[in-house]
């Protein structure tokens, strides 16, 4: 009994004892650790937040932040209580790997809205046409975009689609341009023409009043001149406006008399500059 007891006694001098000194001193480091990482992480949220970066990229950024270093932390107390971490780096490396390869088109996503979110080729309420579809922007997420079209569909787009093809901001100028077509028949006095529409153009509603609008010779065709009428509005305004500007046009030359070309099926074209 004696010599158990003793057996027992050294045991715990030589294993217990420094493996419980070595505990203790992992949770002090755990709770130090998480200390300093959360202090680090207010810091970076904030220095971001300065910079006026997206809430959603900041929330992120500070997450994966956050969730690197307590790996890290994890990695430095299990090697402090002895346990061997080089084979368990390892395998974390090449399951990393391994999901990087299965989620390769994920990934990108997630890379491709990272730029969106930081180079701010668009915001939401903006007005955009990329990768083959058009609509307005509802959000910005992390691996795919939501965009209303004018009819309310909701479409998603990939990021990595949406980032690696043309985009068309119609919203990020606080101007936009449209312009109006009116064909005319050969023989017309072009130049009273052009002189009416000018002044029915300017009562418009929505069009602005500087820059200002104007009203040319736009180019000739077999028909006849054709009369380009270019107004200025806000972009929210520009398809109310086109309408409004072709409507005005048509109604000025009916109850002026003027002809239009025969062979013309619409006699007014319309589209946005």
């Amino acid at each position: 009994m004696d010599s158990l007891l003793s057996d027992l006694q050294k045991l715990a001098l030589t294993q217990a004892v420094p493996f419980l000194f070595k505990a203790v001193g992992a949770l002090i480091v755990w709770f130090a650790g998480r200390a300093v990482i959360a202090g680090i992480r207010r810091v970076l949220d904030l220095s971001m937040e300065r910079r006026k970066l997206d809430a959603t990229l900041i929330r992120y950024i500070g997450s994966l932040f956050s969730s690197s270093l307590t790996i890290l932390l994890l990695l430095g107390i299990l090697g402090l209580l002895g346990v061997e971490t080089t084979s368990f780096a390892a395998v974390l490396a090449a399951v990393g790997i391994a999901i990087g390869t299965a989620w390769s088109g994920l990934l990108s996503n997630f890379a491709a809205g990272v730029f969106l979110l930081v180079l701010r080729p668009f915001q939401v309420g903006d007005e955009i046409v990329g990768a083959g579809v058009s609509g307005k922007v509802q959000e910005i997420g992390l691996f795919v975009t939501a965009l209303d079209t004018p009819d309310h569909i909701r479409i998603y787009v990939g990021n990595s689609r949406l980032f690696g093809d043309n985009i068309v901001n119609n919203s990020q100028h606080p101007e936009r341009r449209v312009i109006v077509k009116v064909p005319l028949a050969h023989g017309t006095d072009v130049h009273g023409v052009i002189r009416a529409i000018a002044d029915r153009v300017k009562h418009v509603p929505d069009v602005m009043a500087q820059p200002a609008p104007e009203v040319g010779v736009g180019e000739f065709a077999l028909a006849g001149p054709v009369v380009a009428i270019k107004v200025w509005c806000k972009p929210e305004h520009a398809d109310g406006v086109a309408g409004a500007v072709t409507g005005a046009a048509q109604e000025m030359l009916t109850a002026s008399g003027y002809a239009l070309p025969a062979h013309v099926a619409s006699p007014l074209m319309q589209k946005a500059g």
